[in-house]
Parts: C-alpha cells; structure tokens; sequence
C-alpha cells in the first residue's frame, strides 16, 4: 500500500486482489456462499450457470453438489464471467479439487453463448447488481434456462450496514462529492425491498420470491487488511477514492481501523452481512 493511495489501479487491479487475498477474501464470503448454495436447492445432475463467478464461487461448491461422488448422472457447472484471468484462478481451484464437471466460459450476461434451454438452473452471486441491461441480462437468462428451470440471485442489501459504513462511507466522509459515479455502477441497486422481484416479473419469471437475511461476513485478521482488501476490489468506488488527497489517507486510515475494531471479536472482524436473496422460475 502506498502512502497515497491504498491499491495500485489499474486494468488488472481486481486480479492482483483476488490474487493477494483469496483465502482470507474466501473466508469473508464462506457464510454466504454456503447460504445461498443451499437457497439453490442444485440436485445431482443438474446442468448449472454460474454468472459473474470470479475465482469460482459459488460455481465449485455447486459443481460438488451436481455431481457427487457416485452420482448415476454427472451434472455439471458453467462458469462465466467477463474476466477470463478470473476464470483462470477459478479453474485452478476447481483442479485442485479434482472437479471434472466444472468448465469456465469468458462471456458478458447480455450475451450468453449458450443455446435455447440449456440450463436446469442458473445462479449469480453478487453480479447482477451490474448488469449495464438488466432486461437484457435477464432475458438471456430465461433463454438458456429450460422450462421450470430456476434463477437464483444474492445482493447487496443497503449501504447502512458495518462492512459498508467502516469502510466506504469513512473515505466519504472525509472526501465528499458523489460516493458512486451518477448512472454507474451500484452495489446497491436491488437493496430497496421488491426491486429485484419486480425486475424478475418484468423479464417473465415466475413464482419469484425475495428476502433479504443478515448472515455472517467475517475477515479471519486484522483492521487494517480489511480497509486495505475493500479499497482493492470495490471496484465502483474507484473514483472517489482516487480523488483523496494524499495527506488525507492517515486519517481516513486511522478512522476506519476504529470503526472497524468495534466489530472485533477475538482475532476475527465479525460485521455481519444484509444480503437480498430471490430466485423466479423460467
């Protein structure tokens, strides 16, 4: 970290972050992949996609779960994402453990390489917040899914919550100005109540539900390594914090590391997580 600025950036910054905290960024997110696994319901079989996968979560753990060991009928996961070094780590992972059915698929959402009803089931954790075209995004997906076939989607839930408030909204308070670029992208999009099962029903899905649950988002190490972590991937805040002036980063530094030591529990950063949960059937 440098005393300007607290993540390189550049086109690559999201790879070298993946890269620097995988297994400590694995475990922040383990309580919630494993939740909304389970809202899935996948079942031996299963032909999957996984949108904006990333290093490969939740596609690995549903590979697991299509495609048990013994299963009569190997199901499968396709992996997308716009980023194909992404993708790369997540094939890693997926061969180290010995998962044959998982393949990854450099794609954007708009524009699924995939043919009419494909699909038993759909996925996407955390993406669909930034889809440039939700009606589009979402008209793919009821393409390559087969009749009945379920989509499932995790958000953010709204902005005031720790994780957010200790990091983020720190370096707003102390730089003003717009926290998120006019008409970009927006973590929170689908954090008002109904919104995402309103764009479900616009796009003809049906029986869709939604509830948003507060499950654990903790970072097995110190203050610090978290500011730095959400600094490096939030990649929608990049403007603004590119516009901190230098002298600033101590003090912001040394806010947040007290904001976030409030949550502090033993040697892990316990904040808890407001996610948006819903799924529609094609």
């Amino acid at each position: 970290m440098s005393a300007s600025n607290p993540a390189p950036w550049s086109s690559s910054f999201r790879l070298v972050a993946a890269e620097k905290w995988k297994t400590k960024s694995a475990v922040l997110g383990n309580a919630v992949t494993e939740v909304f696994v389970d809202y899935s319901r996948p079942l031996p079989g299963m032909r999957v996609l996984d949108l904006a996968s990333g290093t490969g979560e939740p596609g690995i753990s549903l590979a697991q779960r299509v495609g048990p060991l013994g299963a009569i009928t190997m199901g499968s996961v396709s992996a997308v994402d716009q980023s194909l070094e992404l993708l790369e780590i997540a094939a890693e992972r997926a061969r180290n453990k010995k998962l044959l059915n998982f393949t990854i698929q450099q794609a954007d959402a708009h524009h699924l390489p995939f043919d009419d009803r494909s699909f038993d089931l759909a996925t996407c954790r955390f993406g669909v917040m930034f889809f440039s075209d939700t009606q589009r995004a979402l008209a793919e997906l009821h393409r390559v899914l087969k009749p009945g076939a379920r989509v499932c989607f995790a958000a953010w839930g709204p902005i005031e919550q720790p994780y957010w408030q200790t990091t983020m909204k720190i370096v707003h308070g102390h730089v003003g100005g717009a926290m998120l670029p006019p008409g970009g992208a927006d973590p929170f999009r689908f954090s008002a109540v109904g919104s995402l099962s309103e764009a479900l029903i616009a796009s003809r899905f049906h029986e869709v539900e939604e509830s948003t649950q507060t499950l654990p988002w903790t970072w097995p190490g110190d203050a610090e390594e978290v500011f730095e972590y959400a600094c490096a991937v939030a990649a929608p805040f990049r403007p603004m914090l590119e516009r901190v002036p230098a002298e600033e980063w101590p003090a912001i530094r040394a806010a947040a590391k007290a904001a976030i030591e409030r949550y502090r529990v033993g040697d892990e950063i316990r904040f808890g997580a407001d996610v948006v949960l819903a799924s529609g059937k094609a």
